[in-house]
């Protein structure tokens, strides 16, 4: 922006200064041949009675001395032929003259003044004195530099001030965008010091006003979920008695587990939510998980339900552990929304199958199906054909993300769809 300022104070500081030292430049030198010619009348006209009332040896005389004090070219042309003074031939101005007509003209050399003398006995005399061309041009070259860098220091001066000018303008606004950088990067207490011209003042208000504002509705969200997910265990305290009445130790064992998963992962949401409010209380060291062991968990809890619907299961793990950068909590909920998706959207009776391998130092989990597919934009969060919540495979996605890796959604190769969950190991965090 700075420069672009400068650049247009200079454009227009350029045609300004072209525009008014143009016409003066050649003003000047119109000036310079005036002055030099009305020298040379001035010259010639005290000529005028010498050559109207004296004699030859005179006039000789008197023209020799004004050419050696002028340092022009003086003659003198007298009715009887003779030249006195510069032996130069008759021009046509000078014959012009001889007619008793004095006028000023051109020559080839420069300028040349001629002047008809009358009342003489035998005629009309002529007066001619030649104005060189470096006497009409005398100072008009010293004149032109001078107004060319009186140019060049007014065109300096203004791009000197133009660039204090765009400094007060650029200054605001770098640092409304260093704010804006710190905003997106989370940082939500940066603020800008209204600073410039009143617009980027009030920009600086807004911005500010807004940064507090999306402080106060981000504390407000994770408060209000810190606050559901503790009113949840209640209701799970209930379920886990429930589960320990019951009377089939296996049934009894099986919710109970359930109960304590699903406390789990209350339990991270409350962490998450205070950890997200207070940055300074998130412990320093990095998320890690057993993919292999958690997998065959989630299969195995899913196993039961499978069976119930007559859904044929292959499992094939790769030998653990097999640590991924990702917080085994986050992971069992990305886990189970995948295996959680082929129950929702596909016929009872779909066989699917769970492999977890490695691949070029990331752990792929696939899960494979053959139901009819996915639709387009199934990943959007909050998107559902099936009239579900649409967030799980955003949450398989964000887990991804925060172990390094990607989800990826596929057409199986004899139809169904496949869904594989990428992630890369975990990142080791120097001791604090």
């Amino acid at each position: 922006m700075r420069a672009r300022l400068a650049l247009l104070v200079a454009a227009v500081s350029v045609l300004t200064l072209v525009a008014f030292l143009v016409p003066l430049a050649l003003l000047v030198r119109t000036v310079a041949e005036d002055r030099a010619t009305v020298r040379a009348t001035a010259d010639a006209q005290s000529l005028v009675p010498v050559v109207g009332t004296a004699d030859a040896a005179t006039i000789r005389l008197t023209v020799e001395q004004l050419a050696a004090e002028s340092g022009r070219p003086v003659s003198v042309f007298l009715p009887d032929g003779t030249v006195l003074g510069a032996q130069t031939p008759r021009t046509p101005a000078v014959a012009l003259a001889a007619r008793g007509q004095s006028l000023t003209g051109e020559s080839a050399d420069g300028r040349e003044v001629v002047i008809a003398v009358q009342g003489r006995a035998d005629g009309t005399g002529v007066i001619r004195i030649a104005v060189p061309q470096h006497e009409l041009t005398a100072g008009v070259t010293r004149a032109w530099l001078v107004l060319a860098l009186l140019g060049v220091i007014l065109v300096l001066i203004g791009l000197l001030v133009a660039d204090r000018l765009a400094r007060t303008l650029v200054r605001p606004i770098s640092d409304l965008s260093a704010v804006s950088h710190r905003l997106a990067n989370a940082e939500l207490d940066a603020r800008v010091i209204p600073a410039g011209p009143p617009e980027l003042r009030e920009v600086a208000g807004a911005l500010n006003h807004l940064a507090t504002r999306i402080q106060v509705l981000l504390v407000q969200e994770r408060e209000q979920v810190a606050d559901l997910s503790h009113q949840l265990r209640t209701p799970l305290t209930a379920l886990r008695l429930e589960a320990e009445s019951l009377r089939d130790p296996d049934d009894a064992a099986r919710i109970t587990a359930a109960a304590d998963g699903l406390e789990r992962a209350v339990t991270g949401l409350i962490r998450q939510a205070r950890w997200r409010h207070s940055p300074a209380a998130q412990p320093a060291v990095a998320d890690a998980a057993d993919a292999a062991a958690i997998v065959a968990d989630r299969v195995a809890f899913w196993s039961v339900l499978a069976e119930d619907t007559g859904r044929a299961v292959t499992l094939d793990l790769a030998p653990g552990p097999l640590p991924v950068g990702v917080a085994a909590d986050h992971l069992t909920a990305a886990v189970d929304a995948l295996l959680g998706n082929v129950f929702a959207h596909t016929p009872d009776g779909t066989p699917f199958a769970v492999r977890l391998a490695r691949d070029a130092g990331e752990v792929v989990l696939t899960v494979a199906d053959e139901g009819p597919g996915m639709p387009a934009g199934a990943v959007q969060r909050g998107a559902s054909a099936a009239g579900s919540t649409g967030l799980g495979l955003d949450i398989a996605r964000r887990a991804a993300q925060a172990a390094g890796g990607r989800l990826d959604l596929r057409a199986g190769p004899g139809g169904g769809a496949q869904v594989l969950l990428r992630l890369g190991p975990p990142v080791s965090l120097p001791e604090a």
